[in-house]
């Protein structure tokens, strides 16, 4: 029930009959996509092996898989040489996330030391979720066009500036991009023109030493979604 699918573009992309998904590999060897019903599943609900004479073009491997929508969370199983000194970490065992995916659904066991370990880590891995971009309603928003002489820029931590009660910021929305634009306004009055966000993309809350968080979010490990 699955069709070649195309190349272009990278990702999950949503059609009206189903979802085409193009991964880049230049040596894997084999590539399955995987279908979950929840982030924690600890086994795929369908497992599509992606034949490299029809689901290959070049480096790019695709295929196109009818009646899949928006929200369906997907990963990769990817065989392929296990040589570090060459900088190849093929692990078929481990579920990868698409890097060109647009949402990510984390576990709520999720564990970053079991994917550096030996063994599956299906059920506690980061997964990608297929998301349909073109829904999006910009409400008729444009660029400011703000020269850059009279630019002023708030460099900022989204969630951190606006968590706190002092923010004024309504319960349900502190720490939010919702709280963010609850205080454009103030923003405003100080005279700043510009915001500049630190990492919004989906990053790793494990990336850090023991006993602390990935507060920050450098080291994105999607940089398509964000966190």
């Amino acid at each position: 029930s699955v069709r070649p699918g195309s190349s272009h573009p990278l990702g999950a992309s949503v059609a009206r009959d189903g979802v085409n998904f193009s991964v880049y590999s230049k040596n894997a060897e084999a590539v399955e996509l995987l279908f979950f019903d929840a982030a924690e599943a600890p086994q795929p609900a369908r497992v599509i092996s992606l034949d490299r004479r029809r689901h290959r073009t070049y480096h790019y491997w695709h295929v196109f898989v009818p009646g899949v929508k928006a929200g369906q969370i997907y990963g990769y199983r990817v065989r392929g040489p296990s040589d570090p000194a060459r900088g190849h970490r093929f692990d078929p065992q481990k579920v990868l996330l698409d890097p060109y995916g647009r949402a990510v659904s984390v576990p709520p066991g999720y564990d970053r030391n079991v994917a550096a370990a030996p063994g599956d880590n299906t059920a506690v891995a980061m997964k990608s979720v297929v998301a349909s971009s073109g829904r999006y309603n910009w409400d008729g928003d444009r660029p400011l066009r703000h020269p850059y002489a009279k630019t002023v820029i708030y460099e900022m931590h989204l969630a951190g500036f606006t968590r706190h009660p002092n923010s004024g910021v309504s319960a349900d929305k502190r720490g939010t991009y919702a709280g963010l634009i609850e205080k454009i306004p103030y923003l405003q009055d100080l005279g700043i023109t510009a915001v500049e966000l630190l990492p919004v993309f989906q990053f790793d809350p494990q990336d850090c030493p023991p006993g602390r968080v990935n507060y920050w979010g450098y080291c994105p490990v999607s940089f398509f979604a964000p966190h």
